[in-house]
């Protein structure tokens, strides 16, 4: 794939046990094991994007600790360009995650060096900033560098893809700057609610989807793309007409980095040329293939993997 992706992020170690439900309030389950993995949204955005392909740029911050060390070797070894990423004092982030056999979970970030990317890390950064097609950031480091990132990409005229997770209230002159915003549902409810027009809690019709849309879009965002999970994905804007691309549907073992993967897939497809309606049915490919494997950075699919669905309806063995 052509063309340069630079993710601004966070990186972090996922400490992920699997339980055979959620624990209520006060209530010690035996869990069913455990494993680490390399994550954190930019990261994982990061890896995935290189998985398919893409040049792909790391900006972010680790700690002194010896997950540092580690998370920085899983980003290289993806293929993921760490130049950028720098090295702070403290712990480096965390999150701890629970994950039920149907696939379904819930996470504690602990952002650790995360919320040591400071606006002026990325002007030290600009000259990687201006090579790139698209820019990719999350709500995982300092929504002041968010904000920040987002005045580069429209002084550079760079397309920014914005994941605004976890849910945060954001400034209109954030939005502005935004090509695409790709909330998932429980994000897309938290964002209307901070902006005054709540929405109800039961599933979203298409017209819900279509008014929460323009609620969106008249803050002078360009394009959103609200992740379905299962249902697909909904999009809107003006560089696409209002329409709800299907998931495919496979085995799932673990939803965890499924957004992170839609968007390194989006991206990738976007910068490609692909319109975005073709851009986001490969992209819900690349969740499809993701879901069906444990962990964040380390379920992210290759492009041959992506291809074999979309060609047979089936994955490949991870």
């Amino acid at each position: 794939m052509n063309g340069k992706i630079v993710v601004v992020g966070s990186i972090n170690l996922d400490l992920v046990a699997r339980v055979e439900r959620m624990p209520k309030e006060g209530e010690t389950l035996a869990g069913l094991g455990f494993a680490t993995y390399a994550g954190g949204k930019g990261g994982n955005q990061a890896v995935g994007a290189a998985r398919l392909g893409a040049d792909v740029t790391m900006l972010g911050c680790l700690g002194d600790d010896v997950f540092g060390v580690s998370l920085r070797k899983d980003l290289e070894v993806s293929g993921v360009s760490t130049g950028a990423v720098k090295n702070v004092s403290g712990p480096s982030g965390s999150a701890i995650i629970l994950v039920t056999p149907d696939g379904h979970n819930s996470i504690v970030i602990n952002p650790g060096a995360n919320a040591a990317l400071m606006p002026h890390d990325l002007d030290d950064a600009t000259e990687a900033l201006k090579g790139a097609r698209m820019l990719l950031t999350q709500l995982e480091v300092p929504m002041d560098t968010v904000e920040r990132l987002a005045t580069i990409a429209g002084d550079l005229a760079i397309p920014l893809m914005l994941d605004p997770a976890p849910a945060a209230k954001m400034a209109e002159s954030l939005l502005r700057n935004v090509t695409w915003l790709t909330p998932n549902e429980s994000e897309l409810r938290a964002i209307l609610e901070h902006m005054g027009h709540p929405v109800r809690k039961t599933l979203l019709s298409e017209d819900d989807l279509t008014k929460a849309a323009k609620v969106l879009l008249d803050t002078g965002l360009r394009n959103v793309a609200i992740k379905l999970g299962g249902r697909g994905v909904y999009l809107a804007g003006a560089d696409v007409e209002s329409s709800l691309i299907p998931a495919h549907r496979v085995a799932v073992k673990d939803t965890t980095a499924a957004g992170d993967a839609f968007n390194a897939g989006f991206a990738c497809a976007l910068v490609e040329g692909k319109p975005a309606k073709e851009a986001a049915g490969f992209a819900c490919a690349v969740a499809a293939v993701a879901v069906t494997r444990l962990g964040a950075q380390a379920s992210m699919p290759t492009l041959h993997e992506v291809e074999v669905l979309m060609q047979s309806g089936t994955t490949t063995a991870s």
